[in-house]
């Protein structure tokens, strides 16, 4: 029989999908001062999700003057022909989406094979049994609190059942799996994400748009999540 794993530490992972992109170094650069955990990149390919964002050669950029860990969302139909120049460009961890990979056990052991963390992500419309046969082969389950594709968009309060169903699922797998929720988090709503099971919270907009800056946005989710019992 399974043992629960210890609680996972809180997480605050900026996307740069909403910053500005003219000056995306100097975003990276503050992002890493202002304390947060690692930079999320938002991967689209205009197929599975209607929108174009960041290459491969974007990320790669920007490595070498960030030391933060870089984790590589991808919203990808059939992501392994991406797999290798993620990884190249600096990305330890790399989610796919189920609802993207035929083979999803396949992806998922690519990525394992390229040596970095895997995830898997789930569309709104996903049931959380879709994770249950790989929670052996993840290191992190996304649950989308937005349908994906765009930033500044509103937190789908019916998640909440959803995130609360998946960390059931991976405190009774026994492994220490990150569970984390993208979309719409901000003040009001990271409370009532965390208090759901989640302890990695991808912040787009609430991060750019705080008048008093990253270090203000950062310090100010981790409180409100780690108040609510992140875990």
């Amino acid at each position: 029989m399974s043992s629960s794993p210890l609680p996972r530490p809180v997480e605050i992972l900026p996307s740069v999908l909403t910053a500005d992109y003219a000056r995306l170094g100097e975003a990276c650069i503050g992002l890493e001062a202002g304390g947060v955990d690692r930079i999320h990149w938002d991967v689209m390919d205009g197929n599975f999700v209607p929108n174009l964002s960041f290459g491969a050669d974007i990320i790669r950029s920007l490595r070498p003057v960030v030391g933060l860990p870089f984790e590589a969302h991808l919203m990808v139909v059939e992501p392994t022909w991406i797999l290798e120049s993620m990884v190249a460009a600096g990305c330890e961890r790399i989610t796919v989406h189920a609802e993207a990979c035929t083979h999803l056990h396949r992806t998922l052991g690519r990525i394992a094979e390229l040596g970095v963390a895997a995830g898997v992500a789930l569309n709104p419309g996903t049931p959380a049994e879709a994770v249950a046969d790989v929670l052996d082969l993840v290191d992190l389950v996304l649950v989308m609190t937005v349908n994906p594709g765009f930033g500044g968009q509103s937190y789908l309060a019916s998640m909440e059942p959803k995130i609360a169903r998946v960390r059931s699922m991976i405190d009774a797998s026994g492994r220490d799996i990150d569970l984390e929720v993208d979309g719409g988090i901000a003040p009001a709503t990271i409370a009532a994400a965390a208090t759901a099971g989640a302890n990695a919270f991808v912040v787009g907009s609430a991060m750019f748009r705080d008048p008093e800056g990253f270090t203000h946005a950062t310090a100010d989710l981790r409180s409100r999540a780690e108040a609510a019992g992140a875990r």
